[in-house]
Parts: C-alpha cells; sequence; structure tokens
C-alpha cells in the first residue's frame, strides 16, 4: 500500500494544473454534448489515451452552497445519483482530505461499479472557489469493485458579475474507469454523466 503524499505540494501542482486547464483556449475544445442546464466539451487528455472534459452552466445560488454540495462532505451522497458510498479516510488542514468513495454502474451495467480514493483540496479562486481532486494509489482495493483513477480534475464557480446570486460553474474531468470498456460507451458516459451533474445539483439547491 503506498504511503500518502505530502499534502502541501500535492495541493500547490493540483491547483496549478487545474488553473493551466481553465486557460486552454476554445479553439481546442469540441462540443460533446449541450442541454439546457449545460454544455460539455472534449479535447483528448495529456494524462492517459482518453479524453479531458469540461462542463459549463450557470447555477441559481451563491459559490460557497454550491461547493459545500460538491467538495467531500454530507451533502454530495445525497444529491449525486452517481456516487453510492463515500468515506473521508484521512484529513489534512486548509480544506485537504482523502476520500474514498463508489459509483454506480452505467450504461446498462456495461460499466460496473468503480471506487475511487481521491485527495481532494479547495480553495479561494478569483471571487470564487476552487474544488479539486487526484486520485490516489492507496487503500486496498474491495471486493466487486474495479478501482478507476481521476487525472486531475476540479470544479471552479465564481459569482456572476452582474448576478452575484448566480454563479458560473465550470468542471474539468479527465476519469480512466479501468477495466475491459470499450471508449465509447465511456465517452458516451461522461458526457452525459455531466450534463445530469448540473440537473441534478440544481435540483438539490432548490431543496
Amino acid at each position: 500500500m503506498a504511503l500518502l503524499p505530502d499534502s502541501a505540494p500535492l495541493a500547490t501542482k493540483l491547483r496549478n494544473t487545474l488553473v493551466q486547464y481553465h486557460s486552454i483556449p476554445d479553439s481546442e475544445w469540441r462540443l460533446a454534448k449541450k442541454t439546457k442546464d449545460a454544455t460539455v466539451w472534449r479535447k483528448p487528455s495529456e494524462e492517459f489515451s482518453g479524453y479531458l472534459y469540461k462542463a459549463q452552466g450557470v447555477v441559481e445560488d451563491v459559490t460557497n452552497r454550491i461547493v459545500d454540495h460538491i467538495r467531500p462532505g454530507p451533502y454530495r451522497l445525497d444529491w449525486d445519483s452517481l456516487m453510492t458510498s463515500m468515506d473521508i479516510m484521512e484529513t489534512f488542514e486548509e480544506n485537504c482530505c482523502v476520500m474514498r468513495y463508489t459509483t454506480a454502474g452505467q450504461l446498462w451495467n456495461i460499466i460496473a461499479p468503480r471506487e475511487f480514493v481521491d485527495f481532494s483540496y479547495t480553495t479561494s479562486y478569483e471571487d470564487g472557489l476552487l474544488t479539486c481532486g487526484i486520485s490516489l494509489d492507496y487503500g486496498e482495493v474491495r471486493p466487486n469493485f474495479v478501482r478507476g483513477f481521476n487525472h486531475p480534475c476540479g470544479w471552479f464557480c465564481v459569482p456572476l458579475k452582474d448576478y452575484p446570486s448566480h454563479s458560473l460553474l465550470t468542471g474539468y474531468i479527465q476519469t480512466e474507469l479501468r477495466g475491459m470498456l470499450p471508449q465509447s460507451a465511456v465517452d458516451t458516459a461522461m458526457s452525459s454523466t455531466l450534463a445530469n451533474f448540473y440537473s441534478d445539483l440544481k435540483k438539490a439547491l432548490k431543496t
């Protein structure tokens, strides 16, 4: 079992990587899916053989409350239909933790349930917040689950200048599901999952 990394340099590196993704020019992205709640783009990942996805939509709520629903904590399990369990394994200072969570099967169980162990970090960004994460090779893999791997991922949430009670939520996700899977099935699932994430989040914030 690998040891936990030092949290401070990992958090800094993770934040810098996400800020770099956030500055990728629009011309490099290709539209993957558009719904009333969100738009999803993708481009080839530089971390692995799949895609880096970008999702964006306006959410009617203040930044802090939105991020509280996304980052590790009691809210997330209540509304995220993909997440089936979540445990905080270790807590560091300054909004850092290591969490283990499991996801439901997708696409009529072509994609079986997955388990992830992620380092998570939440920090300020411009007038809003960034909550980001990366998977760690840590902890025993539980039976009945394939261990997936999240390359640097994160969510930027900033208030709209003219409507501070609304926030622009932009996510960058690159998940290596691992196991024997057709890449086309993974790509279909990712675009739909990200679009659904926004509609589920919006419903949760209204309750």
